[in-house]
């Protein structure tokens, strides 16, 4: 009997879902990775690994050469001339970097990198290009009139195809590009629809590399999903340099910048905004806004300062004990942890004067539109919850910073001589903090009494004597 070879097995078909970029082993009408329905594609066949293959050599473009005689210059950040921004940014923008920035529909993201192109049109002598995927020239053209916006540099685009875009880059030489947005752009030579992975992914490459080539400053819009992190492959957030938050709720006039990932700076700074008629302004100084200014003390609320980045903001929090039901009350919270406020309500009915907590409602909320996830605004949330529930008013000028434990113990956090300092500097003379915290004497703040307090019985009972005192 005469052997006969078998044929080789042809590369099985491989499927993407152009969505978030998962492969799942079969097609399927539904990603089991992100839940969209009819987002799973075929591709082209898996090709077969050849380990003998081998990689030649070649001589490299440019030389390495030895680190001391390599210039920091082109490296260097260009301001923006917004301070809040510039903030964020570690300096402002870098020519040759790429800036993504993520945000929910209508949170101010084209009204902010509008502004950004005004300023860098009047104060870098370059070129500013805004490209527009989602709105046509006209359009920008009247928000950019609401703003006073207009310069002679600053050129308008409205294109959606990545070789024209490409041409007006060559046309104006700008020295900053704004893409607004990258998944709306399209790539002729991709496979994929407009904003699938892979659409999305071959034009933040082919933007990338015009960037660095060309030294040009480059901000590419981002859309989110629903729980808020940055849509699409999470390799943009890899190829990009600087990935930044923009945040906001839409009935609130505040705007918050976080970065995620800066290779140009650090990541702890936040910068606030606030939006207005005629667009958005920088708040170097933003913490009256998240205080309510009561002509007589009112039971149910506490002041405590939160840490935004390494920016300290003195917050209100306000709590109100509603009516007791049956079955299961409502706990309800605004820019506050919700979990954390059930921890607490625990520890005050069991450690503080929180009997009978178990069947009423309890709604807490911070003043304007701050969310606060850290865990130093316990002390202050749990005052505000006793104030409310003994209907005794907390006494005017305290902030409350500590962590409250299981146990009821007042644990450290960090900051706190800034925290303190922010707080004296709005007028505050009394402040209750964990054991250890308080600043070496000398030292303190000037005119501001500091109380350590061990636990949430004690830090109580010292609210309401001092409450009593005034």
């Amino acid at each position: 009997m005469r052997c006969v070879k078998a044929p080789t097995k042809a590369g099985r078909p491989a499927y993407l879902c152009d969505a978030c970029g998962f492969q799942p082993p079969k097609w399927v009408g539904r990603c089991p990775e992100c839940g969209e329905w009819g987002s799973v594609v075929e591709t082209a066949a898996t090709p077969t690994a050849n380990p003998l293959r081998a990689i030649a050599p070649r001589l490299p473009g440019e030389p390495a050469r030895p680190i001391a005689q390599i210039s920091a210059a082109p490296a260097k950040a260009v301001a923006t001339h917004i301070s809040e921004l510039d903030r964020v940014l570690g300096g402002g923008l870098v020519p040759g970097g790429v800036v993504l920035l993520a945000g929910e529909p209508g949170v101010g993201k084209s009204t902010l990198l509008l502004d950004v192109a005004q300023q860098w049109a009047v104060h870098s002598g370059t070129n500013a290009l805004v490209v527009s995927g989602e709105e046509s020239v006209s359009q920008v053209r009247l928000r950019a009139e609401r703003m006073q916006t207009l310069h002679e540099r600053l050129y308008l685009a409205a294109e959606t195809d990545l070789a024209s875009l490409l041409g007006h880059i060559d046309a104006v030489k700008p020295g900053l590009l704004v893409v607004d947005s990258v998944q709306t752009i399209s790539a002729a030579g991709s496979d994929g629809v407009p904003g699938g992975v892979t659409q999305v992914r071959a034009v933040t490459a082919a933007l990338i590399g015009v960037a660095k080539e060309r030294g040009i400053a480059m901000v590419l819009v981002g859309h989110v999903t629903k729980d808020g992190t940055v849509a699409g492959p999470r390799v943009l957030e890899h190829l990009v340099d600087v990935v930044l938050q923009f945040e906001g709720d839409k009935h609130s006039s505040l705007r918050l910048i976080r970065g995620l990932k800066n290779r140009f700076g650090g990541v702890d700074e936040v910068g606030c905004f606030e939006m207005h008629e005629t667009g958005i302004a920088s708040l170097p100084d933003p913490s009256g806004l998240f205080m309510t200014r009561h002509a007589e003390p009112v039971p149910g609320t506490c002041c405590t300062v939160a840490m935004e980045g390494r920016r300290a903001l003195v917050t209100e929090v306000q709590a109100l004990i509603g009516a007791p039901m049956a079955g299961s009350p409502r706990r309800t919270v605004s820019g506050l942890d919700g979990a954390r406020l059930a921890m607490l309500l625990a520890v005050l009915q069991r450690r503080g004067p929180g009997q009978g907590l178990h069947e009423r409602e309890v709604f807490a909320a911070t003043v304007g539109g701050i969310r606060i996830v850290e865990p130093a605004v316990d002390l202050a949330m749990a005052l505000a919850i006793a104030s409310a529930k003994v209907n005794l008013p907390t006494v005017p000028h305290l902030v409350a910073i500590g962590e409250v434990g299981l146990t009821g113990e007042i644990r450290r956090v960090a900051a706190v001589p800034q925290r303190l300092a922010e707080a004296a500097r709005l007028g505050f003379t009394i402040a209750l903090v964990p054991v250890g915290c308080a600043p070496p004497k000398g030292t303190a703040p000037t005119g501001m009494k500091i109380r350590e307090v061990a636990d949430l019985p004690e830090a109580l009972r010292l609210s309401a004597l001092l409450a009593v005192d005034a």
